[in-house]
Order: structure tokens, then C-alpha cells, then sequence
């Protein structure tokens, strides 16, 4: 009897399939250390004890986006071990801060399946849940993938594609309980911009840079238990290079955003997202923001900014797609994303 496991291919999949996935992770202080040692990470709120509580919270709460990577991973063996490529997100929702100390797992459910023209790939939609040692839900949110068959002639399930919202409302959001911006310090946060500082439609190039190492990548893969072979085994891919983890670029692309966005300390919403072009070492990643929308919350001195997150590797701010609605070859991220800052 085979001891080891190859993991599922397309054909495994079904609809109403829900999927318990292995290996709790308890987050400490570490992962906090990490993720700011791999990315240019200082948003005040997730950086500093101090900071959180002088805005209403008990302690600093573990980066967004480090939660999302640790129950991203817990689904990699199960969802996408045998993927070509992570294709998009929609309707994620943070509904529990995250604390060091916290242990936390993941369940998905197999919403949607279409088998590609080719016969050799299909695309699988998950609702993955991230859960607590209390059984909250930390964190939920639909991803799809582009998985391999193990058999191209193998008979194509039928095609169900899920309804998803083009964006979550601002009453679907969730702000922390306590969260409370009047007291805000904005010097020690780190730029003066509140809330009514953004319009509809401005553009805020990011500035900065940071060229993608091999090295990194590999070290964050594994940080966050992603076991994808795409991102480790060379010989997956035609040109000889692994893929760098689309989380990589995310959080990479998150923390440069932080010149100009230093005050969006929350992430509480991801409305959709698309790994628009791959990325390989050697790259070097640049990002814009543009703000879609905007709205008040009822925490005191909060509000919340819709945002559409831009990596690139060149290229001018505010240009994503070709007169044909294709993604410019530079782009490597387009995330639709909701964050919390003071009003």
C-alpha cells in the first residue's frame, strides 16, 4: 500500500466536496518577525503593542495578510498541489484579528468545477474558512485554481460556475470590536493622511522597489507551509524557473504600499484579485494603489477605503490592461481590496 500521497488532480474534485485540511498551525511572535524580515512590512497597528492599544485593541494583532498566507497554506496540499496557477479571489472577509498564541486550521468546499478546452487542466472554486482553537471563523474567502488531470481522457464533470459578488458592501465588513480611531497618532504612524485626504479615482504611485530574490521566496513558501510543486520543482515548468508564490507578491506588494498608504492598517475585505502575469526571480516588483470607493463605519473615527492594488514589474501608474482588455505583459497583481484607517 502506497504510503505516500501525490495529491488530487481535477478529476478528484466535487461540488459540495468539503475538505478538512491537516496540520494546525499556532502563529507566534515569530511569524510576525518573519513576514516583516521578508517585506518592507511597518504598518503601525501590526508592528507596535503600544500603537494597538492606544487605538482600543488588547495588543498587536498578527499582519492581515500573514494571517491569510498561514490558512492559505493549510489548503495548498489538498486545493492546488498539482496546480498551474492560482487564477483569483472574491468575497474574503477578516472576521477575527488574529493574536499570537492563536492556533489556527482550515476547511474549503468544492463550489465550482469547468474542465478547460484542452483536456489536460479544469479550474477549481473553493470557500475556504480559516478557524481558531475557539471554532471562530478567522478568516473566509473564494479562490480558484487551474489544477492538472492525472488522465486527459478522464470524462469532464459538469461545468458549474459559482455566482460570486463583483464586490463586498460596506455593511459586510467587519471592523474589530474596540477599534478605535479618535485618538489616532498619526507621527508615530507614520504619515498624516486621514480618510477625506483620498478621492474616488486618485492614483498613488507607491515609489519604491524591491527585486525578488530566490532565496526569499523559497524561505517564505515554506514559512507558511505552501507545498505547491510549482513553486519549488523547476522541472514543472516549460522555462526552467519556479513560479513565485502569488502571496509573495501580494504582501510584497502590500508593504510598498505602505508610502502613501501608511494609515490603511487593516485589510478586512477582498473583493477579487487576479495574478495577472507570473512572476520569477530576478523580477523587481513596483506597485500603485487606486481608490475605488469609500465609506464610514460605525467604530468611532474609522473609515474605510476601497482599493485596487497594482504590482508591476515597469510600466506608468494607472495603466493595467491593452485596448483589448488584456493585462499589460508588466502587470503582476490586480487585488480589489477594503482597509481600515482614521477619519
Amino acid at each position: 500500500m502506497a504510503k505516500t500521497n501525490a495529491g488530487r488532480f481535477f478529476e478528484d474534485y466535487a461540488i459540495g466536496d468539503v475538505i478538512h485540511h491537516a496540520v494546525p498551525r499556532t502563529v507566534s511572535g515569530g511569524e510576525r518577525a518573519l513576514y516583516h524580515a521578508l517585506y518592507p512590512a511597518r504598518h503601525a497597528l501590526c508592528s507596535s503593542d503600544e500603537f494597538a492599544r492606544g487605538c482600543g485593541l488588547p495588543a498587536a494583532p498578527v499582519d492581515d495578510m500573514a494571517a491569510f498566507h498561514v490558512v492559505f497554506g493549510k489548503t495548498v496540499p489538498d486545493i492546488s498541489l498539482n496546480a498551474v496557477a492560482n487564477l483569483g479571489y472574491a468575497e474574503g472577509r477578516w472576521l477575527q484579528p488574529v493574536w499570537p498564541g492563536d492556533t489556527l486550521c482550515a476547511t474549503s468546499e468544492v463550489i465550482g468545477l469547468k474542465q478547460n478546452s484542452n483536456g489536460k487542466t479544469g479550474v477549481v472554486w473553493v470557500r475556504s474558512r480559516g478557524h481558531n482553537q475557539r471554532g471562530e471563523v478567522v478568516l473566509d474567502y473564494v479562490r480558484w485554481v487551474m489544477v492538472r488531470k492525472r488522465d486527459p481522457e478522464a470524462p469532464a464533470p459538469e461545468t458549474v460556475i459559482p455566482d460570486l459578488a463583483p464586490a463586498l458592501e460596506p455593511s459586510d465588513l467587519t471592523v474589530p470590536p474596540r477599534l478605535d480611531f479618535r485618538d489616532y497618532d498619526f507621527t508615530l504612524a507614520g504619515e498624516p493622511h486621514r480618510w477625506g485626504d483620498y478621492t474616488v479615482g486618485e492614483v498613488i504611485d507607491h515609489v519604491d522597489g524591491v527585486t525578488v530574490e530566490e532565496a526569499e521566496h523559497m524561505m517564505a513558501t515554506r514559512l507558511w507551509q505552501n507545498t505547491a510543486k510549482v513553486h519549488f520543482d523547476a522541472t514543472l515548468r516549460e522555462d526552467g524557473r519556479r513560479l513565485i508564490y502569488g502571496g509573495h507578491v501580494i504582501s510584497m506588494a502590500r508593504a510598498l504600499s505602505f508610502n502613501g498608504l501608511a494609515n490603511a492598517q487593516m485589510i478586512v475585505g477582498l473583493n477579487g484579485g487576479a495574478h495577472a502575469n507570473p512572476c520569477v526571480a530576478g523580477d523587481t516588483i513596483r506597485a500603485w494603489s487606486e481608490v475605488l470607493d469609500k465609506a464610514e463605519t460605525p467604530a468611532p473615527g474609522v473609515g474605510a477605503l476601497r482599493l485596487r492594488l497594482v504590482a508591476t514589474k515597469g510600466g506608468t501608474p494607472g495603466t493595467l490592461k491593452d485596448e483589448g482588455g488584456k493585462y499589460l505583459p508588466e502587470i503582476l497583481l490586480d487585488l480589489d481590496y477594503w482597509a481600515l484607517l482614521p477619519m
